[in-house]
């Protein structure tokens, strides 16, 4: 073996690729049962992604056919949709100049952010500006390798935050209100089909994700689905059902894709990228307290509705901790929440274009 291959040993390479396989998702359920226990966050998409990157750091040679990873985002998008409920429209015409204005904020303090770190040398530009993105951190893996960005460290990145928000949500909410004896509800993993529910579902994520994929818009996997199923959801009444097995298989093949293009020189960059990582993590959480705060007495919400509304990422973490506080208006926050993913959707790619051409101008 040369010396160019030493930083990347190919110890699973000798392994049949259905040995691999096996391996991966031992590995995967191990992980991802572990965080479900200690109440990680998005367990079921990292589990599988932490798989992803022990097996990928050690020459693992299976990767995920790309049509179950098209399919995946299709779920992802479906999911999306049928979080959009029509009362969200209402709420957000009512006080739409102080929303917008919250979620312009948030967007122009997270690019401002992610220009930094892609300043301070640590990370590409258009990297380093998906990566800030505040939103649904899947999705924005999934914009952020639609538009060329490096996957990898977008994901490292937008996970990390994740649990530095989740974390710093259930403190503000143990603060203000008293959970601790609320139960999280269990998950019914196989719950009974409503075969017209899921049959709209499964049209609107494979239907969306592929026609997307043909379309050769950038982020058009993800994007399709809402094109398709906002229409049908709340245009034409129609419900999905999203089952907890189909969400976590979908997860894991997000996870996988993901996690086996890890490589050790990669791990090794993203690992002395992480002070001005955390830096800029702990800078869009403070800023978006301080609009949560603002909010609070422009629209006479409680601190901690606010404060969730204003969360930069883990929208279901989030979510889960505002039904779990009694006090909270849910559908203050998934309306402010939704819009500001919305918006970065729409957003996002052009201003992380912009940034970074004018970072390729700039000389060192």
């Amino acid at each position: 073996m040369t010396l160019s291959h030493r930083t990347d040993p190919p110890r699973l390479a000798g392994l049949p690729a259905s040995l691999q396989w096996v391996v991966l998702l031992l590995i995967s359920v191990a992980i991802a049962a572990a965080l479900e226990w200690v109440r990680m966050p998005a367990a079921l998409l990292v589990g599988p992604m932490l798989a992803g990157i022990i097996l990928g750091v050690n020459g693992a040679t299976i990767r995920p056919p790309e049509p179950c990873y098209i399919a995946a985002q299709g779920i992802i998008g479906a999911m999306i949709v049928a979080a959009i409920q029509p009362e969200m429209a209402g709420a957000l015409l009512d006080q739409w100049p102080i929303i917008l204005g919250a979620v312009m904020s948030t967007l122009a303090a997270s690019s401002l952010l992610g220009a930094m770190v892609g300043r301070w040398g640590s990370l590409p530009g258009t990297t380093a500006v998906w990566g800030s993105a505040p939103g649904a951190a899947s999705a924005m893996v999934l914009m952020a390798d639609a538009f060329g960005a490096d996957a990898r460290l977008v994901a490292f990145m937008q996970y990390l935050r994740v649990i530095f928000v989740s974390i710093s949500a259930a403190l503000i909410a143990r603060i203000w209100v008293d959970t601790s004896g609320v139960a999280p509800p269990p998950i019914e993993w196989f719950p009974p089909l409503l075969l017209p529910d899921l049959a709209t579902t499964l049209v609107v994520a494979l239907a969306g994700a592929f026609l997307g994929r043909l379309s050769r818009i950038p982020g058009g996997t993800l994007l399709g689905p809402l094109v398709i199923g906002v229409p049908l959801h709340l245009g034409a009444g129609l419900d999905l059902q999203l089952p907890e097995w189909l969400l976590a298989v979908s997860y894991a093949f997000v996870g996988w894709w993901i996690g086996l293009k890890f490589t050790r020189p990669i791990l090794a960059h993203a690992a002395r990228t992480l002070p001005q990582i955390l830096a800029a993590i702990l800078l869009l959480i403070a800023f978006c307290a301080a609009i949560g705060a603002a909010l609070s007495v422009l629209l006479d919400v409680d601190p901690l509705t606010a404060f969730l509304a204003t969360s930069p990422g883990g929208m279901d973490s989030v979510a889960i901790i505002a039904a779990a506080s009694r006090n909270v208006d849910i559908s203050f926050v998934m309306t402010l929440q939704m819009t500001r993913f919305l918006i970065v959707l729409l957003l996002g790619p052009p201003v992380a274009k912009m940034i970074a051409s004018r970072m390729m101008r700039r000389p060192p």
